[in-house]
């Protein structure tokens, strides 16, 4: 029992990193765009997972069922950004990357399924079948939870180009409070995993 659940926590890893690995390469990529090269000069903007990885967020908390996750965040300067580019502008750009890119993951792939599915050439019970629904499910989590109006996640660096100037005190007052806001979302979305094991053993 432990080896079948060990082996379901590593065929899902491996989409998960990947996933998180072209969610990172995003934001490097579109700081470039901009002109920041910073992650690219540390090698961050490549789509070797091995240059992402978090020991927590990319390693432990996904092999222990956790349904949260990270990686190592791409460093971004907006000083570096284009004369043309407003760093405010600029930031939510790059922050709006991450997400878009798993949101385009997501889409490639349930355009894959469908014309494969077209053509008769996969069947819906097959594992791959089922592979590429949870890969589907799991880029389209990553990205509502990126978007999540929470410091340090994406959707916050939107919050922050948009939030007008008088707010800006108060909102990074709440930002203190981002690190607790995420280990309670991450609880919550443990204990939720936990009774839907308990209540469904068989959706798992």
């Amino acid at each position: 029992m432990v080896g079948g659940w060990l082996a379901e926590r590593l065929i899902l890893y491996i989409p998960l990193v990947l996933s998180l690995t072209v969610h990172e390469w995003a934001h490097a990529r579109a700081a470039y765009a901009l002109g920041d090269r910073t992650a690219a000069h540390l090698g961050r903007m490549s789509l070797d997972p091995l240059v992402h990885i978090d020991p927590i967020g990319t390693l432990i908390l996904p092999l222990l069922g956790l349904p949260i996750g990270w990686a190592r965040p791409v460093p971004v300067n907006p000083f570096q950004f284009a004369a043309r580019w407003d760093g405010r502008v600029g930031m939510m750009l790059v922050a709006a990357a991450g997400p878009a890119s798993n949101l385009t993951i997501a889409g490639l792939l349930w355009a894959a399924s469908a014309a494969v599915s077209a053509l008769g050439l996969l069947n819906p019970t097959n594992p791959a079948a089922s592979l590429v629904e949870q890969a589907m499910t799991m880029n389209l989590a990553l990205a509502a939870f990126n978007l999540l109006p929470v410091p340090p996640l994406d959707g916050s660096r939107v919050v922050e180009g948009l939030i007008p100037e008088r707010f800006r005190p108060l909102w990074d007052q709440l930002g203190a409070l981002g690190p607790a806001l995420l280990i309670a979302l991450g609880f919550a979305g443990l204990t939720a995993t936990v009774w839907l094991s308990v209540f469904f053993p068989g959706g798992r």
